[in-house]
Order: structure tokens, then C-alpha cells, then sequence
């Protein structure tokens, strides 16, 4: 399956990709708000996790390359959402992209793509986004989405350690606007 936007082609993943995507989460500005840097064997991991979510249909979660040089940007797409929130939201969108692609509009362009493609060819009734609380780069692509935050189902992440600053979550929302 591969999705397509005027600047980025949303892809299957490649071997060739693991040596672009293991620079990209091993960078600690990149990964500020998440738990952990990943190691090269983790990130192989990740990638691996996505193409399985493809095969089995848990995960929707693609390459990001762009399209006038075929960099390779980072992931973005849809999953679902395999631990208990309160609120039980089922399909989650999200992205990483690395550091040398932020504040060029690729990740609001690559997740809308996903976006209409759960939409549209998943019939989701609904799409949620979360991250820490304190991750307001991530929010505000959230809000450039149209997603709306629901202050009554933030969470705390049951993955991450009680009393670490990135337990508190907060979750954004939309409705497929096909009803």
C-alpha cells in the first residue's frame, strides 16, 4: 500500500530504510518525549513491529519518503491501540520524523494522508492522537490536524514508569467527518 501527497510518498517499509530510521530514534532531540533513545537492534525491532502490524492488519504505520530526493523522513500512520485507556479509543494516529525534516509541514502533510485513509478505506468512526503532556510540538500538529483534545480522557501511560515526567498524557480527537 503506498499513499501519496504533493511532497511525500507514504510507503511499505524497505531494508534500505533501517540505517535512515536508526539515525532518526537514536537522536536524543528526537526522542525527548518518549521514554528512551532506541539502539539499533530496537529500531530494526520497530520497523519490524510495523511490517508485522501491516500483515496481520493491527498497524497502518509506513515509511515516509520524500519524493524529490527519496530521503527517507521517518513513520507515520495509524495503529491500533494495544494497552487500556480509560476512555477506550480504538485507532490511534502518530509520527516520528527526523530532526532535519521538522518545520517544513511534512508531518501535518503525511498524517492527513493517514488520516483519510482511516477514514476513507478503514471505515474508523474515529481517530485519537496522545502524547506527554509536555510534548507541544506534537500537539500542535495534533491541533493543525483538526483533532480536538479531550481533557476529560488524558491518561497516564501505563508503559511509562510512575513519576516520570512523561506519564501524563493527553489525548486529541476526531470523528470520521463521513459519520
Amino acid at each position: 500500500m503506498n499513499l501519496e501527497t504533493e511532497r511525500l510518498l507514504l510507503r511499505e517499509w524497505r531494508d534500505a530504510d533501517r540505517d535512515a530510521f536508526a539515525a532518526i530514534v537514536a537522536d536524543p532531540h528526537v526522542m525527548r518525549f518518549y521514554p528512551a533513545t532506541r539502539s539499533r537492534a530496537e529500531a530494526d525491532a520497530w520497523i519490524d513491529k510495523m511490517i508485522e502490524g501491516r500483515a496481520n492488519g493491527t498497524g497502518q504505520f509506513l515509511a515516509v519518503e520524500r519524493k524529490s530526493d527519496g530521503a527517507m523522513l521517518g513513520l507515520t500512520g495509524t495503529a491500533d491501540i494495544n494497552f487500556a485507556i480509560p476512555t477506550a479509543p480504538k485507532l490511534e494516529i502518530g509520527w516520528v520524523l527526523g530532526q532535519d525534516y521538522w518545520g517544513q509541514g511534512y508531518a501535518p502533510e503525511a498524517a492527513r494522508a493517514a488520516l483519510e485513509h482511516a477514514f476513507t478505506q478503514l471505515n474508523a468512526p474515529e481517530v485519537v492522537a496522545f502524547t506527554a503532556r509536555v510534548n507541544l510540538p506534537s500537539q500542535r500538529v495534533m491541533q493543525k490536524l483538526g483533532l480536538v483534545r479531550d481533557p476529560a480522557a488524558d491518561f497516564d501511560h501505563p508503559r511509562i514508569p510512575e513519576g516520570h515526567p512523561l506519564r501524563a498524557h493527553v489525548l486529541y480527537r476526531l470523528a470520521n467527518p463521513q459519520g
